[in-house]
């Protein structure tokens, strides 16, 4: 992680900050998937505050990096028990990707799920993006399954890290 670095808990106070890296991040995704609010409302290209008012209404914790003070990604991480988290949302500015923070910040949620006790981490991508999903396998996670979902125009790639 580059010196300057930080990560942080992020509180409701940043939900603002938060739904912004996470659609500005995004936004290539769904042009290069053809994903519009239309065919594709819950994609996080259209993340609002709301959405991450929901997510720590329900638990999610996002976590915030920024170099010299200045936000450039986060993650989410949902504990929806003691066995298994998810990560959700892993988001880095366009201009700031290649750089390793992607990897910072998916170390960092790993890092908290253990401490939780989680046995296992989760994360459910594009299945078609193979690029995103090849980045994962290096990080040690396992391809699992691949889903279709009624309610999305692509299908979706489960995949897990054993802690």
């Amino acid at each position: 992680m580059d010196q300057s670095a930080t990560i942080r808990e992020a509180t409701i106070a940043d939900r603002n900050v938060l739904a912004h890296i996470i659609r500005e991040s995004f936004r290539d995704v769904a042009a290069r998937f053809l994903l519009t609010p239309e065919n594709c409302p819950k994609h996080p290209s259209n993340c609002t505050t709301s959405w991450i008012e929901s997510d720590m209404a329900r638990g999610v914790q996002y976590f915030i990096m920024a170099i010299d003070g200045y936000p450039i990604g986060c993650v989410g991480l949902e504990s929806p028990n003691t066995d298994i988290c998810y990560i959700e949302r892993l988001s880095v500015l366009p201009e700031m990707r290649g750089k390793h923070h992607g990897i910072s910040l998916v170390r960092h949620a790993l890092e908290c799920a253990t401490l939780n006790g989680a046995c296992s981490v989760s994360i459910g991508i594009i299945a078609e993006h193979t690029e995103l999903k090849n980045w994962y396998k290096g990080l040690g996670f396992d391809e699992v399954q691949i889903k279709r979902f009624p309610h999305l125009p692509f299908q979706v790639c489960l995949m897990e890290y054993q802690t």
